[in-house]
C-alpha cells in the first residue's frame, strides 16, 4: 500500500477560500448518475462540511466532489471524481460533482495548473486526486474511532460506510462528517493498491450528460448576466492588416447599437505569455442590446485598411523569454509551398545526429528518399469563440471557455491594470477546443471592451470570425530517406522537417535510438498567420509521414509492415543507439502486439485493404490497423482496430470514446482538411467550402483495446489522433497501388479508380 505526503492545510484552505470570496461552486451537476434515481433525487445536504479543496461531505453523506480542470468533452469533469471517490471509498450514486472555478492556490502544479491540453489533465492531478479522497478518508476513520474508542486501524470502510467488527458498530460518512471535518489533516495518507480500486476502471455516464442532451445552459454561449450587452469585432480582411479608418456615422443610428470603437487587445510593449497569440491586435468593435442587432451593424459599418508593419514582442513562458518578431506582408499557400520546397532541398539545422550517416548512405545497397506536405488547418469547434466580461472600479469577472486560466490571467491583470487577485474567472463547459482555447485572446478582448462601456458584455464571435481570424495548424513539410544494404537491413535514416512556421520534429522519438546511422535536421519561415497547438501538436503530422515512410520502407526491403517495426523496436529495446530516446520500447512493442493479434493481420477479410500506424506522444502508445474497401470509387472504412497503452485507464467508457473521436477526427482531416490564403485572406469561411468529415464517412466500427496496467495514467485525448493519418495513407495505397505524400488526401487527383 502506497503511502502520499498531503500538501495541503485546513489553514490554507480557509485562507484560500476566504481571498475567493468563499464562492467555491460555479457550475453545479446532479448526482453522479445520467439517469438520477429517486434516491438520487432526494434534498441536498443543509449543511456541508470541508474536508479539502477537491470534497465536501454533507450530513446526510452525500458526497460534492470538485472537478478541478475544465471540461470540452474529454470528461475529466466525471473522471476525476471517479479518482477521489475510489480513495474516499464511496458509492458513486452518492457523489455530486462541481465545476471548480479558476483557483491556483487550491488546484496547483508546477507550470500548467488547471490547465486542459496536452492530454495531461487526469494524469497531471492524480496524485492530488487520490490524497484528497484518501486524506478525507482517514480523518472520517479518526473521528469514529474516537467515537467509538477504539483503534483507528480496526475502523475499516466500505461505500461510504465506516465500520468497527469487533463491536459491531457502524455509521454512514455523514454521522461522522462533522467530527472528521475539525480532525488535522494528516501529514501521511495510505493510498489503495491498484488491485483494490473498485470505482476507477469501471464505467461511469458523463454527469452532465443529461444537461447535454437536454439542452441545459452549460456552454458559454448560454451564459447571461442582469444588464448584459453584445459586442461583436469586425476583423481585418487578412492577416497583415489593420483598421486604417472607421465611417460609424450610419450604423450608430441603428437599433439597438450602443457604440462603436476600435480597442487595442495587446500593445507590442507588453511581454506575452506562451499562450498570448494574436495577429490582430488592432480591432473594430460593434456593441448593442442584442446579437441580431449588432450582427447586423457589423455587416453594414464601413471600415478601410491597410497593411501593417512588421512587429517585434516579447514572449515569456515554460522558464524562457524570448524576442519574436511577425513579418509584414500578405501571405498565400502557393509562396508558402514554394519557399517549403526550396528549404527542403537545401542542408537545414543539425538536431541529432548518431553514427555516419553521410559513409552508411554511400555504401547503400538501396535508398529510398520520399517527401510529406501537410496544409494549415482550422480548428471549427462546435461553438465559436464566445466570452462574458463584467470590468468594475474594483472587481473583474470573466466567464466562458477557455482551457488555461492560469495562462491568461497575468496577461488579464496587466492589460486591465488590476491585481489577480481581483479578477475571477469561471469556467463554462467548452463546445470543444482541440487546442484552440488556450489561445483566449477572447477573453481578454471582452474585457477590454467591457472596460470601455462600463457594463457586463458577452463578446461573440461569428463562426466566420473563428474561421477566418483563428489560430491555425501550421503547414508541413518532411523528407525522409532510408538506407537498406544488401540484405535489405535498414543502416540509416535521414529526417529533414520544417513548416510555416515551425518544424514538426520531434528527433529523440522513434526510429531515433534503433538505427546505428540517424540524421534529424530542421528548419522553418517566419509567418504573421497565427498559428498555435492542434490536437497532438506536431506529431500531428510527423507521424503520419513517419508511418506512411516505414510502411514503404519496410515493402521495398520485403517484410511484413508489422514485423518490420517490431525488428526495429527490438534492436532499440537490445541495444539502444545514441541518448535522449524519448520512449519506451517494450510499451512500444506491446501496441503493436495487440493489433496485430486483436485485428488478426495476418488473415484479413476478403476484400479489405489494411494499413497499420503506431505512434508515441504525450506518455502513451496507440496502434491502429485500418480496414478498407473501395466502393464506386470512393474509400470506405469499414474497422479500425486500436490498441492504446495510457497506464491505468480511470473510466473506460470515456477513454474508448475518446479514441474513437480521434480516429473519426483523424480521418477526416488526413482525407478532407485544409486551410489554403491568398494575399493573407483564408479563402473558407464556413462549413460550405471547409470540408469536414461526414458521419456516413465514420468508420462503420472502431475497435478499442486497452493494454492492461498498473502505471499512473498518461495521455490519452491526443495519442490516438496521429497515427491514424498514417493507417489511412497505408490502407489507401494497398487499395489504389499509389502512396500518398500530400495532405489532404483527396486533394490529389485521382487518388483512386
Amino acid at each position: 500500500m502506497p503511502i502520499v505526503s498531503t500538501t495541503y492545510s485546513r489553514r490554507s484552505f480557509l485562507k484560500t477560500t476566504a481571498l475567493a470570496g468563499g464562492g467555491l461552486v460555479l457550475s453545479f451537476s446532479w448526482l453522479a448518475g445520467c439517469t438520477p434515481t429517486d434516491e438520487e433525487l432526494r434534498t441536498l445536504p443543509k449543511e456541508w462540511f470541508d474536508f479539502n479543496s477537491y470534497l465536501k461531505i454533507g450530513e446526510n453523506g452525500v458526497v460534492s466532489i470538485m472537478s478541478p480542470n475544465p471540461e470540452f468533452g474529454q470528461n475529466v469533469i466525471t473522471s476525476m471524481p471517479m479518482v477521489v471517490a475510489d480513495e474516499l471509498d464511496v458509492d458513486w450514486k452518492d457523489v455530486v460533482v462541481e465545476q471548480a472555478p479558476h483557483d491556483p492556490a487550491k488546484f496547483p502544479d508546477a507550470m500548467f495548473g488547471q490547465f486542459t491540453g496536452g492530454s495531461r489533465g487526469v494524469s497531471s492531478k492524480w496524485k492530488a486526486l487520490r490524497t484528497a479522497g484518501a486524506s478525507a478518508r482517514q480523518m472520517l476513520r479518526s473521528a469514529a474511532a474516537q467515537a467509538w474508542n477504539v483503534p483507528v486501524e480496526e475502523i475499516t470502510t466500505a461505500a461510504g460506510v465506516l465500520k468497527h467488527a469487533a463491536s459491531g458498530k457502524s455509521a454512514r460518512y455523514g454521522e461522522m462528517a462533522s467530527a472528521a471535518a475539525k480532525l488535522p489533516v494528516p501529514k501521511d495518507v495510505p493510498l489503495k493498491a491498484v488491485k483494490d480500486f473498485t470505482i476507477i476502471g469501471t464505467s461511469r455516464k458523463n454527469v452532465e450528460g443529461r444537461k447535454i442532451v437536454t439542452g441545459k445552459p452549460l456552454f458559454g454561449m448560454d451564459y447571461q448576466a442582469e444588464g448584459m450587452l453584445i459586442a461583436m469585432i469586425v476583423h481585418p480582411p487578412a492577416f497583415g492588416m489593420r483598421p486604417k479608418s472607421v465611417d460609424d456615422a450610419a450604423v450608430r443610428s441603428m437599433p439597438g447599437i450602443t457604440d462603436v470603437f476600435t480597442i487595442s487587445t495587446l500593445p507590442n510593449d507588453q511581454e506575452r505569455g506562451p499562450f498570448d497569440v494574436n495577429a490582430f491586435p488592432e480591432l473594430v468593435v460593434v456593441v448593442g442590446r442584442s446579437t441580431w442587432e449588432v450582427m447586423k451593424a457589423k455587416k453594414a459599418l464601413q471600415v478601410s485598411w491597410e497593411t501593417a508593419p512588421s512587429a517585434s514582442f516579447v514572449v515569456a513562458g515554460f522558464g524562457n523569454k524570448a524576442t519574436v518578431t511577425v513579418p509584414a506582408g500578405l501571405e498565400d499557400t502557393a509562396t508558402h509551398q514554394a519557399r517549403m520546397e526550396s528549404l527542403a532541398a537545401r542542408p537545414g539545422r543539425v538536431v541529432r545526429k548518431d553514427g555516419d550517416p553521410a559513409g552508411a548512405f554511400k555504401r547503400a545497397a538501396k535508398v529510398i528518399e520520399r517527401s510529406y506536405t501537410a496544409p494549415f488547418l482550422a480548428h471549427n469547434c462546435m461553438e465559436p469563440m464566445n466570452f462574458f466580461a463584467h470590468v468594475t472600479a474594483d472587481r473583474v469577472k470573466v466567464a466562458g471557455p477557455l482551457q488555461a486560466p492560469g495562462f491568461v490571467e497575468p496577461t488579464l491583470a496587466a492589460r486591465l491594470g488590476v491585481p489577480a487577485d481581483k479578477i475571477d474567472i469561471e469556467m463554462t463547459r467548452m463546445g470543444g477546443g482541440f487546442g484552440r482555447r488556450a489561445y483566449s485572446h477572447y477573453l481578454i478582448e471582452a474585457a477590454l471592451i467591457s472596460q470601455r462601456v462600463k457594463a457586463p458584455v458577452k463578446l461573440i464571435y461569428t463562426r466566420e470570425d473563428d474561421m477566418s481570424t483563428g489560430i491555425y495548424r501550421p503547414a508541413y513539410h518532411a523528407t525522409y530517406r532510408a538506407a537498406l544494404d544488401a540484405d535489405n537491413t535498414l543502416i540509416a535514416l535521414h529526417v529533414k522537417a520544417g513548416g510555416v512556421p515551425e518544424s514538426p520534429l520531434f528527433a529523440n522519438r522513434f526510429p531515433a535510438g534503433a538505427v546505428d546511422n540517424y540524421l534529424a535536421e530542421d528548419w522553418s519561415i517566419p509567418s504573421n498567420i497565427t498559428v498555435g497547438a492542434f490536437r497532438a501538436p506536431r506529431s500531428n503530422f510527423i507521424a503520419g509521414a513517419e508511418q506512411s515512410f516505414l510502411d514503404e520502407v519496410a515493402e521495398a526491403a520485403g517484410k511484413d509492415p508489422i514485423e518490420f517495426r517490431l525488428d526495429l523496436l527490438k534492436r532499440a529495446m537490445a541495444k539502444p543507439v545514441g541518448t535522449g530516446n524519448e520512449y519506451e520500447a517494450d510499451r512500444y512493442i506491446g501496441v503493436l502486439e495487440m493489433v496485430r493479434d486483436k485485428s488478426a493481420w495476418a488473415t484479413p477479410p476478403a476484400g479489405v485493404h489494411r494499413g497499420v500506424a503506431a505512434y508515441f506522444c504525450h506518455e502513451s502508445y496507440a496502434a491502429h490497423v485500418l480496414d478498407l474497401t473501395i466502393e464506386d470509387g470512393r474509400p470506405v472504412v469499414q474497422k479500425v482496430t486500436s490498441a492504446i497503452d495510457c497506464g491505468i485507464v480511470v473510466n473506460a467508457d470515456a477513454a474508448t470514446n475518446m479514441v474513437q473521436g480521434a480516429v473519426i477526427d483523424g480521418i477526416g482531416n488526413a482525407l478532407f482538411g485544409t486551410m489554403t490564403f491568398r494575399n493573407g485572406a483564408p479563402e473558407k469561411t464556413n462549413f460550405d467550402s471547409y470540408r469536414m468529415i461526414r458521419m456516413r464517412e465514420a468508420p462503420k466500427a472502431i475497435d478499442v483495446h486497452f493494454v492492461k496496467s498498473e502505471v499512473d495514467p498518461t495521455g490519452l485525448g491526443e495519442p490516438p489522433f496521429p497515427p491514424i493519418f498514417g493507417a489511412i495513407a497505408n490502407a489507401m495505397y494497398k487499395a489504389t497501388g499509389k502512396r500518398l505524400y500530400q495532405q489532404p488526401f483527396f486533394g490529389e487527383k485521382p487518388v483512386l479508380g
